[in-house]
């Protein structure tokens, strides 16, 4: 049986005239093999028909990509979104209903950018829709005229709160990451234990107490070119070694 574990890897719903695609960006993709040695799985959004026990009984791992759609505020009594606003609620249905159940069955769970919102709106928390018009933070977004590899570079300090999860794996206190976000944690989820704050005060990392396995949630993009930045393999080595194990236990159960 091959060692490598099976990481599912939730799609995007597009129409690409006239066509509905379900897709995740290759970057995310490569980033669960070169980084967590892993092979990744792409869930279609299939929405509230998701069969999420099927899907979760045959995969080892969990890892929820960022996206140019935003969750829609109705999931936590947000206000309306504006006019304009992008959103994908076929996503929303498939990952939310994931997330439950991975958290109830301890499959090891990654969150990065808006899956890191997901994450905190399954857990009760809510959403800022524009960071950057919220008094004391910084503009988070990206300059979307710049080349990729300016939008995904450097942006900003990450303080790293001594003795987590986050820390130890970066080995100092505070790194620089990329920044390409406008919806942010307004009130994290119940259960949480802070992992990392921006230099502004924006909290961008945490970790779920009760998990049973695995699981992290960032805001910034630790898959951007992750063979490249030891921090990033490190966690993505982190995840892919819980995803690991999980298939272990997982086929000494069977």
């Amino acid at each position: 049986m091959s060692s490598k574990p099976l990481i599912g890897v939730p799609a995007d719903r597009r129409i690409v005239a006239p066509h509905p695609f379900h897709m995740a960006g290759e970057k995310y993709v490569t980033a669960v093999r070169d980084g967590a040695d892993g092979v990744p799985f792409i869930i279609p959004a299939l929405g509230d028909s998701i069969e999420a026990d099927e899907i979760l009984s045959r995969i080892d791992g969990l890892m929820l990509t960022g996206s140019p759609s935003n969750v829609e505020p109705h999931h936590y009594d947000g206000e309306p979104s504006r006019p304009g606003t992008m959103h994908d609620p076929h996503r929303d249905e498939t990952t939310l209903r994931l997330i439950y159940r991975a958290l109830e069955t301890g499959m090891p769970l990654f969150a990065i950018c808006r899956g890191y919102q997901e994450l905190n709106v399954v857990l009760g928390g809510t959403l800022h829709q524009h960071v950057e018009e919220q008094s004391g933070y910084h503009d988070h977004r990206e300059n979307t005229d710049d080349p990729l590899e300016v939008q995904y570079g450097p942006s900003h300090e990450l303080h790293l709160i001594e003795g987590g999860l986050l820390h130890k794996l970066a080995g100092t206190d505070t790194v620089t990451v990329n920044s390409l976000h406008s919806q942010g944690v307004k009130q994290l989820g119940d259960g949480v234990t802070v992992e990392a704050v921006a230099d502004d005060g924006l909290v961008e990392g945490f970790v779920v107490d009760a998990a049973k396995g695995f699981t992290l949630a960032v805001q910034w993009h630790p898959e951007w070119q992750v063979t490249e930045n030891e921090f990033s393999m490190a966690i993505f080595q982190t995840f892919g070694d819980a995803c690991r194990d999980y298939a272990r236990r997982k086929s000494g159960a069977s």
